[in-house]
This record gives C-alpha cells, structure tokens and sequence, in this order.
C-alpha cells in the first residue's frame, strides 16, 4: 500500500470513529472510550480482518464503531453498517415471527407441527414448535461438512430434505440439544401459519417495522451492497478467504446478513410493549425445562440467565463460515450491545466487558 492510500485510509478511519463519538450523551462518553480501545485491542492482539459494535441504552442507540476492513484484499475499511453473517443471530430474528403470529392466535405453539407443514415426515413422538424453539425437539445437529453445503434450495420445505428422513435423536422435550435444523423446520411452520413464504413474511412482519433495512438472506449469487468478506483463519494463523457456501438451507436459523445498527434496532424493540405484547415476551423469555424439570438456559431463540450482578441477561451467539457474532440485551438497564466479525470462530469475550461497562453505568 502507498504512503498516500495508507493516509487517506486512516483519515477515513479517523472520521469514522469521530462520528460515531459525537452523539454520544456526556454521561456514557467515558464507558464508549473504553469500549473503543477494548476492540481496537481485541482486533489487533487476535488479528480479526475487521469488528463493528453497535451499544444501545434505553431505546436509543448511541454508540457504533468498527475496525479494521471488510475487505483485505482490497482495503475497504470496516464500517457498522457492513453485512456480516450474524449466523445464529437468525435464531431469534426467527423467533419474533413466531410469536408474533403466536399473539396473533395464527400459530399454536403446542399444536403437532404436522398441523402447519403436513408433509413433514410423522415420527415416533409428536413435536411442536415450543419444543423446537428450545432445542428440545429430537431434532439432529449439523454432521461433518453439512455446514460447507454450496447446494441452492429455492424453498424452506427443500431444505428440510436434509434431514426430514431421519429418527429423531430422543423423545421431545426430555433432552436439550441444540439444533439449527430444528429451526429451519419452524421456518416451515411459520409458511404454514402465515400462509406466504417465511422470507416475505420476515421482510414485512419483522425487519420493515424494526427498521431492519439492512437485514436480508444472504444470496452468495446476488450482488448486496456493504456485504463484508468472509474469512477463516488456519491453524499456523493464516487468514484465507472463506470457501463458498450457500445458506439458503437454513436461512431461519442461520441464513441471514445483518449489521451491528440492525441487530441493536432488534434488541431495542423486544424492550416495550410496542411491538411484542406481553403474551409474546412470555414465549421467547421464559426459560423451558425439560420433561425432568431439569433447567435449559434456553427460552426460544434465547439464550436466558442471571449473572453474578442479579440482573437478567438475553443473549444469543453465532458461529457461520466466515462470521461470528453476539447479541447481549439486558432488560432492566435498557443496555443492547452488539458485536460481529467477518471470521470464523473469532473470541468475542470482549463484548461481555462492553456489557458490564454500559450496564454500570447505566445503573450511576
């Protein structure tokens, strides 16, 4: 890189980081320094190609900064309104369709799923969707290289061919064990509820009125605009692009690209009442036990626990090819941090500093 284009990148850089800083309000402006120097550390001591974060206290966003570049090869700097793939993240995204429509008396959560996609296979046990939306449901994980499929599927019910055949692991409801498949299959039974295919339903119920605009499937053939590059990162350290892969198997459960701003919009929004009603909160926050009574840390499309604070916290990760990423909402202060890079399995410890710090001093 020339000495010129390597000043004209930091001035960029720079600029950036100063916008963000400005609208910040005075009493978080020492909590944001902090957090900035947190990623810009946590970038350059793991050597991610690029982060963004996106804070947000008591409805309002107020802070967002990236480092590093969305695109090595060609030096494009990070931003916060990149698309990375928020992998996981589509879980609960997911989620607030269901329990809309769940508020809405359209779907019953505790109805066989055979009653919105009835070409789904019968087995041994009856599942439903609260069970699926807890990993409760029997349903089988990814097997070795399931996650590199570069398959096209041009419909939800297609990519439940992938494991639609196969027995079901144990008895719904007695053992928790994560499934991304067990949320593609409640992509179907929200077609089936909503009667129109789930990604309409999710561009109309859900990302339009969150002002999500940044939020779509990630079609590897399409072009889409402030798509990051997607890295993994070998053994030695060496960073390679990502091989390609197509998502549209699992775009409910982990399909989806995103931004930092987007995703604290999302966890801004599950805070009053204006969209979710109580009935619907009670769906995605109330941890589910099993059969046993044996606790989860799971609600549905949550992650639910109380930290050593005594404070309620509402998470989810998310682990694709060439993304990782964390969403932490934590009710009570109103606090929504957000954090993703274009790597896999990148170390996002750091977001949990970047929590404490803004819940604190929320609380001053």
């Amino acid at each position: 890189m020339s000495f010129l284009r390597y000043l004209l990148l930091l001035l960029i850089l720079v600029q950036n980081a100063t916008a963000q800083f400005a609208q910040l309000p005075d009493q978080y402006r020492s909590a944001a320094d902090s957090a900035y120097g947190m990623i810009t550390q946590t970038w350059q001591e793991q050597k991610f190609p690029g982060m963004a974060v996106a804070v947000a206290v008591n409805g309002q966003l107020i802070w967002s900064d990236a480092v590093g570049f969305s695109d090595l090869e060609q030096r494009v700097p990070m931003w916060p309104h990149s698309r990375f793939r928020i992998a996981s993240i589509s879980k609960p995204l997911t989620a607030a369709a269901a329990a809309k429509l769940y508020s809405q008396a359209k779907l019953d959560v505790d109805a066989s799923i055979q009653e919105y996609v009835p070409n789904f296979p019968q087995k041994r046990w009856t599942i439903t969707t609260r069970q699926l939306g807890a990993h409760l449901g029997g349903i089988r994980g990814y097997r070795p290289g399931e996650m590199l499929s570069a398959v096209p599927y041009s419909t939800v019910e297609d990519g439940l061919d992938i494991f639609s055949a196969d027995t079901l692991l144990h008895e719904p409801g007695t053992k928790y064990l994560y499934s991304s498949y067990g949320w593609n299959l409640i992509s179907a039974v929200i077609e089936g509820a909503a009667q129109e295919p789930f990604l309409d339903y999710m561009q109309r119920e859900i990302f339009l009125p969150f002002n999500m605009l940044d939020t779509v499937a990630d079609h590897p053939d399409s072009l889409i605009a402030h798509r990051v590059r997607f890295y993994v990162r070998t053994q030695d350290g060496t960073l390679l692009n990502a091989p390609y892969v197509d998502n549209s198997y699992k775009w409910a459960g982990g399909g989806f690209l995103s931004t930092p701003i987007d995703i604290v919009r999302f966890g801004i929004a599950h805070l009053d009442s204006s969209f979710f009603e109580q009935k619907s909160k009670e769906l995605l926050f109330t941890e589910q036990q099993t059969t046993a009574g044996e606790p989860t840390g799971y609600a549905f499309g949550w992650r639910v626990e109380t930290r050593s604070d005594n404070l309620r916290y509402f998470s989810h990760s998310g682990g694709a090819i060439g993304g990782t990423s964390l969403l932490v909402v934590q009710p009570d202060t109103g606090v929504v941090v957000v954090a993703m890079v274009n790597m896999s399995n990148a170390n996002l410890d750091v977001v949990q500093q970047i929590v404490s710090l803004f819940v604190e001093q929320s609380q001053n």
